[in-house]
């Protein structure tokens, strides 16, 4: 990449072209660059008005992009912007209602974006907010029951949203579900463990994978959340204990993560079979990051870029990594 960057996004577009928003490499980065996969070159494009890390993207079907909230150095964000790729140009849509980072966003089929949780700078939120991508305003929708910030999220079969785990002033082993035709969140089973810094994986057959994370100590431990039954049951754990890795769900069902750290940072990955629960070690990584992110592309290779490698070591480099 033309820029160093960790906690910046990826998204891939409807051209295949992969668009890199972001970030931070000691201050936070407005520049935007391109990945175009059939010539393996990034280009830089249009910058956004202000830096951002820590914020989230979401693709339309028709091609937009859009980024909202995050930090830009010690400040939290409302605002949230719009990326056209076929005219490269960016264009200020509706504000949120709440500042904040390290939330998330969860895209759907109506075209509709739900943020929620994220630290809002004065303390970690329980509110979420809709945007409506045919009138560019954000809504205020149900509040979950807890307060988290390094959560994740997963958008199930039957269209509601399943949040898991994440910090509030201790990290957590609560779940929710949001369900988009009431607006409300509903408590469902809880994780064995508390974790933050996690993964979530809806698997080909409905259930959702969580995986690794932080709770005072690394975890390798990874459990499955049956939406028919609303509980949680414990799979085959890890190779080694991770948090702040990236986990992808393959064309054959299995899920690839790549790096992370367990104090260390980390270049090894390791692959999950669903029919067999078990976790197996895959080929390293060039470089050990962390906080960096993983695409898969149209040709059915896995993109990784940025992150971190330690001691403010921040990345610009990018691989292409052979799915297994």
């Amino acid at each position: 990449m033309n820029f160093a960057r960790k906690f910046h996004t990826a998204s891939i577009l409807t051209n295949g072209k992969v668009l890199v928003i972001g970030g931070y490499n000691g201050i936070s980065l407005n520049s935007a660059e391109l990945y175009d996969p059939s010539i393996g070159i990034w280009t830089i494009i249009t910058s956004m008005s202000t830096g951002r890390q820590e914020h989230t993207t979401s693709v339309f079907t028709d091609g937009t992009v859009l980024v909202a909230g995050g930090i830009k150095d010690k400040d939290f964000l409302n605002t949230a912007a719009l990326y056209n790729p076929s005219t490269d140009s960016w264009t200020v849509t509706g504000n949120m209602h709440g500042l904040r980072g390290a939330h998330t966003a969860t895209i759907f089929t109506n075209g509709k974006v739900l943020i929620n949780g994220g630290d809002g700078g004065s303390g970690f939120l329980n509110t979420a907010e809709l945007y409506d991508s045919s009138t560019g305003i954000w809504t205020r929708t149900g509040n979950m029951n807890y307060n988290r910030v390094n959560h994740a999220t997963s958008l199930l079969t039957d269209g509601k949203v399943l949040v898991a785990g994440g910090l509030d002033r201790s990290p957590l082993n609560s779940a929710e579900l949001y369900d988009p035709l009431t607006g409300f969140w509903t408590i469902t089973g809880s994780m064995s463990d508390t974790r933050q810094g996690s993964t979530l994986s809806r698997l080909m057959n409905g259930k959702v994978l969580v995986a690794g994370g932080f709770n005072g100590g690394y975890l390798k431990s990874a459990e499955l959340y049956d939406p028919s039954t609303g509980n949680w049951t414990h799979t085959g754990s890890m190779n080694i204990a991770r948090a702040g890795h990236t986990a992808s769900l393959l064309p054959n069902g299995k899920v690839l993560v790549t790096g992370g750290s367990d104090g260390s940072f980390l270049k090894s990955t390791e692959l999950y079979d669903p029919l067999t629960g078990i976790w197996i070690s895959s080929m390293n990584i060039n470089i050990a990051r962390w906080q960096h992110t993983a695409t898969i592309l149209t040709n059915g290779i896995l993109l990784i870029t940025g992150g971190e490698q330690g001691n403010n070591m921040y990345l610009n480099n990018a691989e292409l990594f052979p799915l297994p």
